[in-house]
């Protein structure tokens, strides 16, 4: 018995948590007996590295190279992606990929190198094995963008799971992004990164990691060029970064370096290089196209975990109305639910919801569901009583049904990565449908479970079905949520399958975008949680999923109005736009922070609503080339050193350039700006990049820039779409694309393309198609001209 544990275990049952306080060290020591019948015991280990190699054999894409004491297959697809995986493993099963494996590239074509070694020769890519193991990717015309030196794998003398480690080198003026959402990010300096879905259990900021969704999904972006791995494994993990230092030595001394450590699972990989639109979309292929969110998903949403009542979500949405300003979502959390048990509304303070959900659609506000993974277990529990019939809920080796503490209290998990338990609780959502929600957010998906000491989940040695292989936590606990998500919205498209489902969730994995997207989770209140909002959601679209946003104002804590309102307007350029708070935090209306933040809230609202066209046409392009909404301002131009540094401004598509105000008492900020003319979208006033300008930023806006060219679809004083042209530079053209949206259906419609054209003081806008040139049908406003 560890003492320390001892010693929790008494603080928490003398805490305030009391109230539940005891279920958790029951459910602690509960977890930790399951995991020390349950998981076989690391005795003695073996190590192996692959050895030299023996031959070779050709194959579709590639081939197979033996080694003394490993094999190695690498595939070429047809999209350009690099697989490879030793010891046999393929590119199948996994949760990652949407489908099947994609084609072989039939041009790709293994030979011998230099040394003993063998190369894959393809068109976008070399990738080159030394005889004993490593292998290098190298762009088409030779340079050498990543090493991947010889693995390591720790087998059991005994049998069982295998630990490996990767060790890969980079060039030294590479820098890391992704690997899920990372508060310290985007850039992912020198440090350790767990791999594992963990909610910390309270407020988190920057320093926090690692946090509720992670991926082993690394971009990396150097002068030679950008390239995307992904080691395909859903163990946990760690991955070690150490970025290279230019001019401060030779040779392994100036490279970068990344080490990734797993517990187990198949040393497999994908890599895709290019520029980082290219990789992106190529990693969509891969993983699935991102789902396409209904047009109000897009508007203002606001939450708060403590409504309390029907009247008090009439109050706050009256206060909207009142203020003039637009709303498009209510979000109700578990305080709306019977006792906290999911699928259920409690009939005294919420009565008769499908008419209060009435009334809100008359006025274009949907509402929007929590849902959580735990289910009450207790005998009459309507959800428990039917997931008990299709035997759906996880177990431990012993066969009894694992419980852990949450919300509701002692609880039973669904096991989401058996197909028939997916289908069960899919079908869960026709009552949440029959009380008028529209939408739906998935919380509590690690999944959690009350400890009070140890790890906030369930059992490493909790029995799942991973989809007829069988296995156990280790294997499924970062999978979870992303079955939980796939379960919903498979559950959506079949109970109304006329409208785009909409969901997102806390957890997940690679591929979580097929199913919706995510939020920042409990980030907390203060100006280093406003700066971590920006740094998740830059990282999440990095990793292909293009669709989140944070509570903005914080989870946790009162912020000051300058600081609420500073979120607020970061919050209007990002993709999910959702005020949020919790139990015990201040409120979140604009009114409540007086009547310049009002005044200012007002201002910034209206901006979103007006750019509602631009926000629908990025998401019908993420979905049709992986490209996120937010992007670094780098995105165009990955081998600009000084773009690579910027972190706290982003690109808004291609058309728009937001430098967001994160620090307090700033009234004028430096931007960096990419190549090309850049205006200022109140001023008009045009700045030349590349580099860095001083801007005012007073606290009634955002600084925001058009580049020049740009035509950007935006709502009009009619409600009716307009295209905003940003005139180009004496003698250049530009242009942007317009994706007409109606709203929640499933039609897809045409990408419609226009061309600005500047001639003398005039600027001509004309709409590009394969009939050849026309007059856009819609009124065109031109901004910028001298």
């Amino acid at each position: 018995m560890d003492g320390r544990d001892l010693m929790r275990s008494v603080g928490v049952v003398g805490s305030e948590r009391a109230a539940r306080g005891l279920r958790t060290v029951r459910a602690a020591w509960r977890r930790r007996r399951i995991d020390a019948v349950g998981l076989p015991r690391r005795g003695a280990e073996r190590a192996r590295v692959p050895g030299q190699v023996r031959g070779a054999e050709p194959g579709p894409g590639g081939g197979l190279l033996r080694f003394a004491r490993s094999e190695l297959r690498i595939t070429v697809a047809v999209n350009g992606a690099v697989f490879w995986g030793w010891d046999g493993a393929g590119s199948q099963p996994s949760y990652a990929l949407a489908d099947n494996s994609p084609e072989p590239d039939p041009r790709a074509v293994l030979e011998p190198d230099k040394d003993g070694g063998w190369r894959v020769v393809a068109e976008r890519v070399t990738i080159t094995v030394s005889r004993h193991g490593a292998v290098e990717v190298r762009t088409p015309g030779g340079v050498t963008l990543r090493r991947d030196l010889p693995p390591r794998w720790w087998e059991p003398v005994d049998g069982g799971t295998a630990r490996w480690m990767q060790r890969s080198e980079v060039t030294a003026d590479a820098r890391f992004f992704g690997l899920g959402g990372r508060a310290a990010g985007p850039r992912l300096r020198d440090g350790t990164y767990r791999l594992w879905n963990t909610d910390p259990g309270r407020a988190f900021g920057p320093g926090d990691d690692p946090l509720y969704l992670t991926m082993p999904v690394q971009l990396v972006v150097a002068d030679a060029g950008t390239h995307l791995v992904f080691h395909d494994t859903t163990w946990d993990g760690t991955v070690v970064l150490r970025e290279g230092e230019e001019g401060a030595g030779s040779g392994l001394d100036r490279t970068g370096r990344c080490e990734v450590r797993m517990d187990g699972g198949p040393l497999r990989c994908w890599v895709m290089v290019g520029t980082p639109a290219r990789v992106l979309h190529t990693w969509a292929s891969l993983t699935g196209a991102p789902a396409l969110p209904p047009a109000w998903a897009l508007g203002h949403h606001h939450a708060r975990w403590g409504f309390g009542s029907a009247q008090e979500v009439r109050r706050i949405v009256a206060g909207y109305r009142r203020h003039g300003l637009p709303l498009d979502a209510v979000h109700l959390d578990i305080d709306h639910y019977d006792d906290h048990q999911v699928f259920t509304v409690d009939q005294e303070r919420f009565p008769k919801l499908p008419q209060l959900a009435e009334e809100l659609r008359r006025d274009g506000i949907r509402l929007v569901s929590i849902v959580d993974p735990a289910v009450k277990a207790e005998p009459g529990n309507a959800v428990y009583d039917s997931g008990t019939a299709v035997d759906a809920f996880v177990r431990d080796s012993s066969g009894r049904t694992v419980r852990g503490v949450v919300w509701a209290g002692e609880s039973a998990f669904p096991d989401f990565t058996h197909a028939g338990v997916r289908k069960w609780w899919g079908g869960l959502y026709e009552e949440r449908l029959g009380q008028g929600f529209a939408g739906f957010w998935h919380d509590m998906n690690e999944p959690t479970s009350f400890n009070a000491f140890g790890e906030p989940t369930l059992p490493r040695s909790a029995r799942h079905a991973l989809e007829g292989r069988g296995g156990d936590h280790r294997e499924a606990h970062n999978v979870y949520g992303l079955c939980m998500a796939r379960a919903g919205y498979e559950g959506l498209r079949e109970l109304a399958p006329t409208q785009r489902p909409f969901l997102f969730s806390r957890s997940g994995w690679a591929g979580l975008q097929r199913y919706g997207g995510s939020w920042s989770g409990d980030v907390a209140t203060g100006w280093p949680g406003l700066r971590a909002s920006l740094a998740l959601v830059l990282g999440l679209g990095l990793c292909g999923v293009p669709y989140s946003g944070p509570d903005v104002g914080g989870f946790d804590g009162s912020p000051s109005p300058e600081l609420y309102l500073r979120w607020f307007q970061l919050g209007a350029y990002l993709p999910l736009f959702r005020t949020h708070a919790s139990l015990r935090a201040g409120r979140r209306e604009p009114w409540e922070f007086g009547p310049e933040v009002l005044e200012h809230a007002r201002v910034a609202l209206l901006e979103r609503r007006r750019l509602l066209p631009y926000f629908l046409t990025l998401a019908h392009l993420a979905r049709r080339t992986g490209a996120p909404y937010v992007r670094p301002v780098w995105w165009g131009a990955p081998e600009d050193r000084a773009l690579r540094a910027c972190e706290d401004t982003f690109l808004l598509g291609d058309a728009l350039l937001v430098a967001p105000v994160l620090d307090p008492g700033a009234d004028r900020r430096a931007v960096q700006l990419p190549r090309g003319r850049w205006y200022d979208t109140v001023t008009e006033r045009a700045y030349e990049g590349p580099g860095q300008v001083l801007v005012d930023a007073p606290l009634s806006r955002t600084p925001v820039f058009a580049r020049a060219g740009a035509v950007i679809p935006v709502r009009g004083t009619d409600g009716g779409l307009e295209l905003e042209v940003w005139a180009p530079a004496r003698g250049r053209t530009g242009g942007g694309l317009v994706v007409p949206d109606a709203g929640d259906g499933w039609d897809e419609p045409e990408t419609e393309r226009y061309v600005a054209r500047r001639r003398g003081r005039e600027v001509v806008v004309t709409r590009e198609g394969e009939g050849g040139s026309a007059e856009p049908p819609y009124r065109v406003r031109v901004r910028g001209l001298d």
